[in-house]
């Protein structure tokens, strides 16, 4: 009885089993046949609608926004006299095609199937005109006949290009008669020996940043970063070194410069001495009282109202020698009036911006382009930020130098 128990228990398992694969079997057919209904469904409404679209007109979807760009190509290009041409772009005609021609292998870009490309010229114009400006993209976008977008993205590029490809051939440290030149202008005609150049710093004004606003609030209470720069006797920029945040002292960003460390190193200005009241004097720049006192950077004896008049007759010398950097600083801001308003651009591309207009103003000032002193009358006095003066550092050598400055003066 046992053994027939089993026997059936088991025969009834087996058929259960056979059963759930039969099961198993109809339903993965079903879902087969569906999926095949499906795909089939599929094709033939892909088959209607191809060959709906071939007998029916499509509208095209919109690929680039019909802008006029009538000033540019019909009043610029044509109508435009030299003094326009001066008053608009800060640059003559000839200075403008010269930069087109320097800066085409950089910027110039191909026609593709979908657009034209922006030409070379426009892109140096627009470049130009928001330096001068400092008009908001969109507004220069509606002059040029293109995106706000496009203004943006052409003068990062052209500023990058005029930084690459000009840069190293306008602003660097002259050598040999170059800088005879120089140190014999300051003499003759500054009433300053051994002079090489003048150094000073000045607050760009900027979009308050996301990241650490306050560390670019700067002592007259707006944001900025600070550009330092060395000139020579026609006001040229020879070194620049930007980006530092307005809220730093001129003497720590002296000191973290490169002109610093060769300074430091004698390399920055060769070993060319003049006998003065007895003392080997070297070549020198001039700086305002937030310098340190260094045997190559001359600065004024602090005002304590005490001064000796052989003191002050020194900090006269030195004060009249040094405003050529005051006056480049000015010209630079006057003819780029980007550089007086808050640089609408990101915090990362402000040095770069900078460095151009640096560089644009040798190339204008060498070029001999008209400058309108009716500019220097936008050249707000309170954008000159001076920073206070840097703590008192006993430099025996420095002091001896100046000293015999201050006797060869009094003589």
């Amino acid at each position: 009885m046992a053994v027939c128990a089993y026997l059936m228990a088991r025969n009834r398992c087996i058929v259960r089993k056979v059963n759930l694969q039969k099961l198993r079997m109809r339903r993965r057919r079903k879902a087969f046949y569906r999926k095949q209904a499906r795909e089939r469904a599929m094709f033939v409404m892909l088959l209607t609608s191809g060959l709906l679209a071939s007998h029916l007109t499509t509208t095209r979807m919109l690929w680039a926004k019909e802008r006029s760009g009538h000033w540019w190509e019909q009043i610029v290009n044509i109508s435009f006299t030299a003094h326009d041409w001066v008053t608009n772009f800060r640059v003559s005609h000839e200075t403008f095609l010269y930069l087109c021609d320097r800066l085409r292998i950089a910027i110039k870009r191909s026609d593709t199937i979908m657009r034209k490309a922006i030409t070379t010229e426009k892109r140096v114009g627009m470049t130009l005109y928001f330096l001068a400006t400092g008009a908001d993209f969109r507004t220069i976008g509606h002059l040029f006949g293109v995106s706000k977008s496009s203004v943006c993205i052409v003068t990062k590029s052209v500023c990058a290009a005029i930084v690459r490809y000009l840069l190293p051939e306008y602003i660097q440290i002259p050598t040999g008669n170059s800088l005879k030149e120089i140190v014999l202008s300051f003499k003759n005609d500054m009433g300053f020996p051994q002079c090489a150049g003048a150094i000073d710093g000045t607050h760009i004004p900027i979009i308050s940043p996301r990241v650490c606003p306050a560390d670019y609030y700067n002592r007259k209470g707006w944001h900025s970063i600070i550009l330092q720069g060395i000139v020579n006797n026609l006001g040229h920029f020879m070194d620049i070194y930007v980006g530092w945040p307005g809220r730093v002292h001129d003497a720590r960003v002296f000191v973290n410069s490169s002109i610093f460390r060769k300074g430091e190193d004698k390399k920055l200005l060769p070993n060319w001495t003049e006998v003065i009241a007895e003392t080997d004097v070297p070549l020198v720049l001039l700086g305002d009282p937030a310098y340190p006192l260094l045997p190559w950077l001359m600065k004024a004896f602090p005002d304590n109202g005490h001064l000796s008049a052989e003191q002050k007759l020194f900090n006269y010398r030195l004060s009249k020698a040094r405003v050529i950097v005051e006056h480049s600083y000015g010209k630079l801001k006057g003819r780029w009036k980007c550089l007086l308003k808050r640089l609408d651009v990101d915090i990362h591309d402000v040095p770069e911006v900078v460095a151009a207009c640096c560089v644009l103003h040798n190339v204008c000032e060498i070029h001999k382009d008209t400058f309108n002193e009716e500019w220097m009358e936008e050249v707000e006095r309170d954008v000159f930020v001076n920073s206070p003066p840097g703590g008192v550092v006993h430099n025996q050598p420095a002091m001896d130098i100046r000293n015999a400055l201050m006797s060869h003066f009094s003589q």
